[in-house]
């Protein structure tokens, strides 16, 4: 039944060989991918006004400024990242191109970077997505945490669908949100230079407070931003997504997901100008400030609004795209768990989706969804990956002198320089607003990364049979056998065991710890009973603890046994049909299997007995007569 409605959640499995049919093509990828990068014109513009806004109407000057530099650090980064494209098609984006070519550290730092971008954006996407609701439907305030965990939870079911299906479905939200804000931009511009209709403010411009814009100022306003540019990594991350010419469609993605940005963003910016939108931080966005100017509160104020906070869910969805590849990526190289490897029934990383949707929803309840409070975390991640990258690549260049490599080192060395100084920029001015937080948890994450992979070599060395000579291996070596069964009493269960136990040969041992002399002493006399040559060794525990004694005696007859003797400890185990049966009993047997496998010299089974038709049918027979009758 669980499986039936799994398959209704997540759809019917898929096998290897559909692998191929699960992969983007160039308009659902750019529907995919651009929905982060584009995504962030939701917010951005209005992240700047909240640092410019101290200088009254002159903010909207400094805005076009601030604007236009983020849009010139856009195309360079761009152009590097095709780079990154062009090399390492194979997917991984900076944290493969870092690891390679700069070594372990500056590239587990480039991936610990990602990691916290990638569930930034869930966080902070699902967060702006819900504020863009409450825009349109004020009176949904008080429920905003719940409405941003609820959309991550159906996100991340509709991920589990496999990259195809999810495609398909986000697809459509994107491209309306896409053609919405070209509506909005084009219709703007005209309101504006031909009909010259400028509306009045929806809310008053604080009065200036400042007389002087100052360096430190813009360098604010610049950091708060970039996280426009977030998300531009993640076709470099993801090329394998790709459908072949994998990397032609990638770079043809990249190129068009960087005119989008230029497009809208910049438009979104002089929108914001010419209507003189305000930020708040409760309130109507300045996205929904300027839809209300341009069209009033009809049918394309709505569509906006529900677009914007479509396209900002869907914005997660890049995340749920680049996150599982990078720790797969990671785990194949041995720094992340490799249940991240991986793939699920419907041939998406399953395990790497849910893990980031459990972090980004601990995030949300920890940030009670304030976006504001969760953008100083946003950027600076992204960045330290964007500049390690450019680094690792111009290193790429000058090892592999490829057909133009000056021209490429020009190119990446151009991104280095840029995106050093940006990362800096980002954590100077947002270090006190939280960006303190990520510098801490990025090497927390590079330390976990290593003791990971010190584990997986640990266990390779452990495990390795190449210094082994196979031929000499005796695969025919006879061990003396001592078998002990630890019983409570005497049941179904531990009888069927005690055959079991007899039927390897050996020394066979019945082992009773009780804390009640009167059951110890019920129990010899049934033993007594049985026509057996086994052994009950029957011990009375004053503390009344049993599962510790029986332990430490298994332990100490472990400890006497010799070179060629193997202690085996068969657990008798009943089984019942009904699943929710399980959680009736207090699975002493799994406390002992547990602390019995940490002893080398002792060897751990399971007896499983399963209550028969017959026995169901005895005990319904045996049922108590129902109240009211004789």
């Amino acid at each position: 039944m669980i499986n039936k409605i799994l398959n209704v959640i997540t759809g019917e499995p898929l096998t290897n060989e559909q692998s191929a049919g699960e992969k983007y093509n160039i308009p659902f990828g750019l529907a995919i991918m651009a929905s982060d990068a584009v995504s962030s014109v939701a917010y951005a513009a209005q992240e700047i006004l909240f640092v410019l806004i101290v200088l009254g109407v002159a903010a909207y000057q400094w805005l076009t400024i601030t604007s236009f530099m983020i849009i010139g650090l856009l195309i360079i980064l761009t152009i590097a990242y095709i780079q990154i494209i062009r090399a390492y098609p194979q997917g991984g984006g900076a944290y493969k191109v870092a690891r390679e070519n700069l070594g372990v550290f500056p590239g587990l730092t480039a991936g610990a970077g990602l990691i916290i971008g990638y569930i930034l954006t869930v966080a902070v996407s699902a967060c702006a997505g819900a504020d863009a609701i409450l825009s349109a439907f004020p009176f949904l305030t008080g429920a905003k945490v719940e409405i941003v965990v609820g959309i991550v939870i159906v996100l991340t079911i509709l991920n589990l669908r496999g990259i195809s299906e999810s495609s398909k479905i986000f697809a459509i939200p994107t491209y309306i949100f896409i053609f919405s804000m070209l509506v909005m931009i084009g219709f703007g511009l005209f309101k504006y230079f031909v009909l010259h209709i400028q509306p009045e403010p929806e809310f008053e411009i604080p009065s200036q407070t400042m007389e002087n814009v100052t360096f430190f100022m813009i360098l604010r306003a610049f950091s708060s931003g970039c996280s426009a540019l977030t998300g531009l990594e993640s076709v470099s991350n993801s090329v394998p997504n790709f459908k072949e010419d994998s990397q032609k469609n990638a770079k043809t993605v990249m190129v068009l997901l960087a005119i989008l940005i230029f497009v809208i963003f910049g438009g979104t910016s002089i929108l914001t100008i010419f209507y003189q939108a305000v930020p708040k931080t409760e309130g109507p966005t300045v996205i929904s400030q300027i839809a209300a100017a341009i069209f009033g509160k009809g049918f394309m104020f709505y569509l906006i609004q529900f677009s914007t906070a479509v396209i900002l869910l869907m914005a997660c969805n890049t995340s749920y795209t680049g996150f599982p590849m990078l720790m797969s990526i990671m785990g194949k190289d041995g720094y992340a768990p490799r249940q991240f490897t991986i793939r699920g029934k419907r041939l998406s990383f399953s395990f790497g989706i849910i893990a980031l949707s459990c972090v980004a929803c601990l995030l949300v309840l920890l940030f009670q969804a304030n976006t504001h409070s969760l953008i100083p975390l946003y950027a600076i991640g992204v960045f330290t990956s964007f500049t390690l990258g450019q680094f690792g690549m111009v290193s790429h260049w000058m090892k592999s002198r490829d057909k133009g490599w000056r021209k490429s080192v020009l190119i990446n060395g151009i991104g280095a320089v840029v995106t050093l100084l940006a990362t800096a920029i980002i954590l100077v001015q947002k270090f006190t607003e939280g960006a303190f937080i990520v510098v801490i948890l990025i090497p927390i994450i590079v330390f976990v990364a290593l003791k990971i992979k010190w584990h997986y070599k640990k266990v390779a060395v452990g495990l390795s049979i190449s210094e082994i000579d196979l031929s000499k291996v005796n695969l025919r070596k006879k061990y003396e056998h001592i078998v002990i069964v630890p019983i409570a009493s005497l049941n179904k269960a531990t009888l069927g065991a005690l055959e079991y136990a007899q039927s390897i040969g050996g020394l066979v041992f019945a082992l009773n710890v009780s804390p009640d002399l009167e059951s110890m002493e019920k129990l010899k006399k049934r033993w007594a009973e049985l026509d057996t040559d086994i052994m009950l060794i029957a011990k009375y525990s004053p503390y009344r603890a049993v599962v510790t004694p029986l332990l430490n005696y298994i332990s100490l007859i472990a400890a006497s046994t010799e070179e060629g003797e193997r202690v085996t400890v068969i657990v008798p185990q009943f089984m019942t049909d009904e699943r929710w049966g399980n959680i009736l009993h207090n699975h002493t047997g799994f406390f002992i299997r547990e602390t019995l496998l940490k002893n080398d010299k002792v060897i751990v089974a399971t007896y499983p007995y399963h209550l028969t038709d017959e026995a169901k049918e005895s005990w319904s027979s045996e049922k108590p007569d129902a109240p009211g009758k004789s």
